[in-house]
C-alpha cells in the first residue's frame, strides 16, 4: 500500500484523545518527522515541512466552530498536500497538438513500460498517439517497446540498428508529425556506462527535439536517492511532472516527496501494478489521506474551509442592494450546509420574517448542494457575474463541464431567482428601518414600475 505509516495513523488517535495541545503537538510533530525519514524522504525537507506545521499549529487560530485539534489536523493535511501539489488534479490534457513528451530517469524505474502505460492510457482519452524508441543502450528496449505497442494497438518508432538515440528521436518525432499525431511519446535510455554520457545524451535530444513536456519516470522504492537523481536531471532538462513507479508493492514512496521538492515539478501519474492499464492520475488529497491512515480527512477540510468562507456584511449589502450575482449564490449556498437557508437565516431578525423556503428535501439538500456548488464552478466569468444572461445552450455546456444533469443547474438558477424575490422584499423601507439601515446609505437598483 502507498505511504501508509501506522505509526503516523497511531500519533494521530494518540493525539486526538486530548492532553495538553502544545505537548501533543510537539509529540505528533516528533513522530512524523521520524516516519517522513524512515519513509526515505530527504532528511532537509522533512524537518523543513514538520517545523512549518508545528509553527502553523502553535501560532495561528482556527476559524470558528472549529477545535484547535481538527485545526491541526487540517494544517498537517494542507502541508503535505500542497508539498506534492496542491489540491487540484494535474492537467492530463496537451495544451496544443501535436504534443511532445520526451521520458527520462534511470534503468529500472520501469521507463519503457510507463511509456506503453502512458500511450494507453492517452489512447483511451480520444488522442492519436506515437511512440519513439530511443533507448538505444539497452538492447531489448525496442523490441520491449515494439511489443507493447502492437498490444496496444499503438505505433512505435525505432531503428534497432541505430545507435544514435538524438537521430532516431528526431527522426521519430518528425515521422509521427507528419501521420498528424496528438500525442508523441520518446522513450530514451536509463543508463550509460557513464552517468555524464547519460546526461549528455539527454541534453541533446531535448535541445533538437524540443520537448514540449519532459516528464521523470522514478521508482517508488528508491529511497533518498531520489532527491539527487531529481535534482541532476532537473538542471541537465527540466522536469515538468514526474512519474512514479512500482506503487503496487510495499514500496514506501517517500522519495516521491522529495523528487517533487527538488524540481518544482508536480506528480501526474502513479503506476499501481505491472497490467498495461495500471497507471492513474495522481491525487495528492487521497495520496495524503493514505499517509495519514485517515478516509474521511478531506471531509474535515472542507469543513474547516467552508466555515472560512463567510457571508460578510459586504455580501448583505450588496443583496440588499440587488446587485445578485452567481458568487453570491455560490456563498449562500456554502452558507446553507454551515446553518441553514439564509431564508431561515432572516427570519430569525426580529420583526422581519421573510419567507422563503428552500424546497429541498433535508436528506437530499447535501447531494443537491454538491451538484450545485459544481455547476457554478463550471460557469465563465461572464456567468457568474450576470446568471440573466445563461439561456438553454449555456445551461446545457454548464452541467456537461460539471458533470451534473441539466435540470440540476435549471434548480440552481431557480435559487438564483429567489434570492433577487429577497432582495426585492429587503428593500422595502419599513424592513431597512428594522435592520437600522437607512435607505439613503444603499446605491438601490430602479424596480420597474416603482418600489
Amino acid at each position: 500500500m502507498l505511504m501508509v505509516f501506522d505509526n503516523i495513523r497511531n500519533a494521530l488517535t494518540r493525539f486526538l484523545k486530548g492532553g495538553d495541545y502544545e505537548k501533543s503537538v510537539e509529540e505528533f510533530i516528533r513522530e512524523l518527522q521520524k516516519e517522513l525519514v524512515r519513509a526515505d524522504v530527504n532528511l532537509k525537507l522533512a524537518v523543513e515541512i514538520t517545523n512549518r506545521i508545528k509553527e502553523r499549529a502553535l501560532k495561528s487560530e482556527p476559524p470558528p466552530g472549529i477545535s484547535r485539534r481538527e485545526w491541526f489536523i487540517t494544517i498537517v493535511y494542507e502541508e503535505l498536500t500542497r508539498l506534492l501539489g496542491g489540491d487540484k488534479k494535474p492537467s492530463i490534457k496537451p495544451l496544443k497538438k501535436p504534443w511532445v513528451i520526451m521520458l527520462v530517469g534511470l534503468q529500472g524505474s520501469g521507463k519503457t513500460t510507463t511509456a506503453a502505460k502512458l500511450a494507453y492510457f492517452y489512447k483511451l482519452e480520444g488522442y492519436k498517439v506515437g511512440l519513439v524508441a530511443a533507448d538505444t543502450f539497452r538492447p531489448a528496449a525496442y523490441t520491449q517497446l515494439k511489443q507493447l505497442g502492437e498490444q496496444i494497438g499503438v505505433q512505435v518508432y525505432g531503428e534497432p540498428d541505430n545507435n544514435d538515440a538524438v537521430s532516431i528521436a528526431v527522426k521519430g518525432v518528425s515521422f509521427f508529425i507528419e501521420r498528424r499525431t496528438d500525442i508523441i511519446i520518446i522513450d530514451t535510455a536509463g543508463r550509460h556506462h557513464k552517468e555524464e554520457d547519460l546526461l549528455d545524451e539527454m541534453r541533446k535530444i531535448s535541445e533538437q527535439v524540443k520537448p514540449d513536456e519532459v516528464i521523470l519516470v522514478i521508482d517508488a522504492s528508491i529511497g533518498q536517492q531520489a532527491h539527487n537523481i531529481a535534482k541532476k536531471f532537473h538542471e541537465t532538462t527540466p522536469i515538468g511532472s514526474i512519474i512514479v513507479t512500482k506503487l503496487d508493492g510495499t514500496a514506501k514512496g517517500g522519495g516521491a516527496l522529495s523528487a517533487v521538492a527538488a524540481t518544482g515539478a508536480m506528480v501526474k501519474f502513479i503506476g499501481t501494478g505491472e497490467k498495461i492499464d495500471e497507471l492513474e492520475v495522481f491525487n495528492p488529497p487521497r495520496f495524503v489521506s493514505r499517509i495519514l491512515g485517515l478516509g474521511d480527512i478531506e471531509s474535515l477540510v472542507e469543513k474547516v474551509r467552508r466555515l472560512q468562507l463567510d457571508f460578510t456584511e459586504e455580501d448583505a449589502k450588496r443583496l440588499i442592494e440587488g446587485k445578485i450575482n452567481m458568487r453570491l449564490v455560490y456563498k449562500q449556498l456554502v452558507s446553507l450546509r454551515k446553518m441553514g437557508p439564509l431564508a431561515k437565516i432572516m427570519q430569525m431578525i426580529p420583526g422581519l420574517g421573510v419567507k422563503l423556503p428552500l424546497e429541498v428535501d433535508p436528506k437530499q439538500l447535501e447531494v443537491k448542494l454538491s451538484k450545485w456548488l459544481a455547476a457554478i464552478n463550471s460557469m465563465t466569468y461572464e456567468e457568474l457575474e450576470n446568471p440573466d444572461i445563461i439561456d438553454k445552450s449555456r445551461i446545457k455546456r454548464i452541467a456537461y463541464g460539471a458533470g451534473v444533469e441539466i435540470d440540476d443547474v435549471r434548480e440552481l438558477l431557480k435559487q438564483y431567482e429567489l434570492m433577487k424575490k429577497l432582495s426585492k422584499q429587503l428593500r422595502r423601507r419599513d424592513i431597512l428601518k428594522k435592520l437600522g439601515i437607512k435607505p439613503e446609505d444603499l446605491k438601490l437598483e430602479e424596480e420597474p414600475g416603482g418600489s
